[in-house]
């Protein structure tokens, strides 16, 4: 089986260390030892740019957007 490997300017599925943590992002930059930056819309619906573990990013269900 070939890995995901997230692509900068994709979606990607986040999965945090809890349910409520897990949210739809934009892939924008590979970062340093194993990380990406990726953009999100945050609590208060401003978007916020985090940097997070690339084993943290799914591939998007493909009925994301049906």
């Amino acid at each position: 089986m070939i890995k995901w490997n997230p692509q900068p300017g994709g979606l990607a599925l986040y999965v945090g260390r809890t349910r409520a943590q897990t949210r739809n992002v934009i892939v924008v930059a590979e970062a340093r030892a194993g990380r990406m930056v990726v953009d999100a819309i945050g609590r208060k619906g401003v978007n916020v740019r985090l940097t997070v573990s690339r084993d943290s990013l799914r591939e998007p269900q493909p009925d994301l957007f049906v």
